[in-house]
């Protein structure tokens, strides 16, 4: 489904990344980590045709991705900060979404499901975080993309609405979809991905499953997993 090869990005001095190289098969919850500033978002960015590399390949189910923009159509996106219309209402919003992407959307069961029925008429401005995260799940889930990413979704949400996201994580994966997910919490990492991918200082130093990164770091739960990679490397 997705395939980097030795991808290379610099912003001014900067090294972001630093000959990254990973295959994603269809299918499975891959958890994106690392500390901040390890090219986490970057990767996804690049996927996404948001960011162009200085060196390397990006492809999509066997397709190379730069210079292209259809492809998107099959991929959801859930940013870490979304920007909104603040003038527009919630229900303004997700209809311009769905007129933009001009596929078929099932909206009304998330709308449900995330308590957002009372909130459809109210201007975005108007919202509080949380409510916005809400919103921001809706326009990502409500088409039936194969790839969905997701930068640190969790960010604001209540703790109702965050079983709701991982039961809709379980769920779309059940389907067959591919889910890569960026995040600092590490519960959600154990108990919802197939295989980690961890960066340090724009390269990956380890990928595998959470089960092999306890092993490899004799620890017994991720968070100290982490933390003893991050010490070695203080």
């Amino acid at each position: 489904m997705i395939r980097i090869e030795n991808l290379h990005k610099q912003f001014g001095k900067l090294k972001v990344l630093d000959g990254v190289t990973f295959q994603v098969q269809s299918g499975g919850v891959v958890a994106v980590l690392g500390p901040n500033g390890s090219g986490k978002t970057t990767i996804l960015k690049t996927i996404l045709g948001m960011v162009l590399p200085d060196e390397g390949e990006a492809c999509f189910q066997d397709k190379s991705i730069l210079k292209q923009w259809d492809y998107r159509n099959d991929i959801g996106y859930l940013p870490q900060i979304a920007r909104f219309p603040e003038n527009l209402t919630v229900q303004e919003l997700i209809d311009m979404v769905k007129n933009i992407r001009s596929v078929e959307a099932n909206e009304e069961a998330l709308i449900q499901r995330f308590g957002l029925t009372g909130s459809l008429n109210k201007k975005l401005s108007n919202l509080s975080g949380g409510t916005k995260q809400k919103v921001n799940i809706v326009l990502t889930f409500m088409f039936d993309s194969p790839l969905l990413i997701l930068d640190e979704p969790t960010a604001g949400l209540d703790p109702v609405s965050l079983i709701q996201l991982k039961q809709l994580i379980k769920e779309e994966r059940e389907k067959g979809k591919s889910l890569l997910v960026t995040t600092h919490m590490m519960s959600l990492v154990e108990e919802l991905s197939d295989e980690i991918i961890f960066l340090l200082e724009g390269k990956i130093y380890f990928q595998g499953t959470v089960g092999q990164l306890l092993e490899r770091t004799d620890q017994v739960n991720l968070e100290h997993a982490i933390a003893k990679i991050l010490e070695n490397h203080a």
